[in-house]
């Protein structure tokens, strides 16, 4: 849904599936193919958790004038609480924290379309303050994220954008932020090497699998989708809780979990914007439907770390992994080292630990 990044800059990592001509889907009604709230929670064990009203935030960048009308009659049809600026529930706001929208984005706009929606599915009882970066520069989605972070009740911040590779010690301080679950998506190209924020050591990186209905007793199958990136960061700190999954990088590994995020296979229903002033449904997927969905799991926890004690939220599902669906098929492409790129069991590069089986993990 967004242009390629350009140095300094990211991109969003959304997708949308499209009809035979390449048209993407705009239907009336939610797509029949589509994932459901319902059986979003039902395939990572959700179904009855609450969060008692704790907050995701969302940092995106550029302005979404329907936002708040197009996320009421998401909820309203999927018969999911009432979340309105009125009420507090939700809020929009620019990356200094005021009320002015930068300006329209139509991918962009697109993009934070998913992620409400995905929150709202996932926590239909999470609050969300959506941050608009007036920029696609690190620096403004940086500002963005810092405002974010400053925000009453906030426990998780999702990031469903990315760029190339980048060291912590220029942009770390925009994602430092122990005691909040910071989440990023890993890119939707398949194997490329190194992404950035997903590769900072502050955060949560997101991998993508593809979900389908199945036999078995969890109802649900999770393979590797094959668009999910992962690699090796070339200049951040490995992560300490990951010394003894064998990840094979020297430095940060990406992934840490993952989630749903094949647009085919697992795609969201999502009611998002054909322009500034008209919307229709389609179906969502890329890592920014993942991220958003891994924020909203630590929401649901209550578990986001330590500010106190410096303790950051990525380390939490290293300890508890048998809180987690393990995924063992797949790949998203060629790599030098196996698990870079090919699920196994235990840790691999494309879906980390696996996904979420409840909130035991985070």
């Amino acid at each position: 849904m967004c242009s390629l990044p350009a140095a300094g800059q990211a991109a969003c990592t959304a997708r949308i599936v499209t009809d035979v001509k390449g048209h993407p889907l705009t239907t009336t009604a939610p797509p029949a193919t589509a994932l459901t709230p319902a059986q979003l929670q039902s395939a990572y064990k959700l179904t009855g958790a609450s969060s008692g009203g704790r907050t995701v935030a969302i940092v995106d960048a550029y302005g979404y004038p329907n936002l708040a009308n197009d996320l009421a009659n998401y909820r309203k049809q999927f018969g999911l609480p009432s979340c309105t600026v009125s009420t507090g529930c939700l809020r929009i706001l620019n990356e200094s924290g005021g009320t002015t929208p930068p300006a329209f984005n139509l991918g962009w706009a697109q993009e934070q379309a998913l992620d409400v929606d995905a929150v709202s599915a996932a926590c239909p009882d999470c609050k969300i303050v959506v941050v608009q970066a007036s920029s696609t520069s690190f620096t403004d989605l940086g500002t963005a994220e810092q405002t974010a972070a400053k925000q009453p009740g906030v426990v998780a911040i999702s990031n469903s954008y990315g760029g190339s590779d980048a060291a912590d010690a220029t942009y770390g301080k925009y994602y430092n932020f122990p005691g909040i679950a910071v989440t990023a998506s890993a890119g939707d190209n398949g194997y490329q090497g190194a992404a950035y924020p997903a590769t900072s050591s502050y955060v949560t990186a997101v991998g993508g699998t593809s979900l389908v209905k199945s036999s078995t007793a969890r109802g649900w199958s999770e393979s590797v989708w094959s668009g999910t990136g992962s690699g090796c960061s070339s200049y951040n700190t490995a992560l300490a809780a990951a010394a003894t999954v064998g990840t094979g990088c020297a430095k940060r590994a990406m992934n840490d979990v993952a989630a749903v995020a094949d647009p085919n296979n697992g795609g969201l229903a999502v009611l998002y914007p054909t322009s500034s002033t008209a919307s229709s449904w389609g179906q969502f997927g890329g890592t920014s439907e993942a991220s958003p969905i891994i924020a909203s799991v630590y929401a649901l926890s209550g578990n986001t770390g330590s500010k106190t004690s410096g303790t950051y939220a990525n380390s939490i599902p290293y300890a508890h992994t048998a809180s987690l669906f393990d995924v063992t098929s797949g790949s998203n492409g060629t790599c030098t080292t196996t698990q870079w790129c090919t699920a196994r069991a235990g840790w691999d590069g494309p879906t980390g630990l696996g996904s979420p089986n409840g909130t035991g993990a985070f």
